[in-house]
């Protein structure tokens, strides 16, 4: 065991926190829990959420629904836009999904491989043009897409 008297620590040595940070109080915040989802999160700026928007967009040509899934999990609840095109991105990849299987069980015919050739140009492109609407600060809604996820 120490000698030294126990002292809170002070991770600011006495001066002011920078700009921004609230003082260190001792305790830790919430009460030691983290705050429910969705609660105590800051909206996202205008621009940050066009730019998120974008990025899920160009993401789905990539990564098929993970951009869109792990978007509207984390994002849902920063901000209306962001939500929204979440939200379309989403509905809209898991339908390119779903015919991305129908093509892949019926290339024994010749009509499966067709079926996934539609399917990459129309991800490409309606991906690309949900990508330029949401950088610009406009809706975007897909065509060919299935509202599973409705808000």
């Amino acid at each position: 065991m120490s000698d030294m008297p126990s002292q809170p620590h002070d991770p600011y040595n006495g001066q002011q926190p920078p700009a921004g940070q609230p003082p260190h109080s001792g305790q830790p915040p919430y009460g030691g829990q983290q705050p429910p989802f969705g609660q105590g999160q800051q909206p996202l700026r205008p621009e940050d959420e066009k730019l998120w928007a974008t990025l899920i967009h160009v993401g789905g040509i990539l990564f098929y629904f993970i951009p869109s899934l792990v978007g509207y999990l984390v994002l849902k609840d920063r901000g209306p836009f962001i939500r929204e095109h979440t939200r379309v991105a989403l509905n809209f990849q898991i339908t390119m999904a779903i015919a991305g299987v129908i093509g892949a069980a019926t290339t024994v015919i010749v009509i499966g491989g067709l079926i996934l050739l539609a399917v990459a140009i129309v991800v490409i492109v309606f991906s690309i043009l949900a990508a330029i609407a949401a950088n610009k600060g406009l809706y975007y809604k897909y065509p060919l897409s299935i509202e599973f996820i409705k808000d």
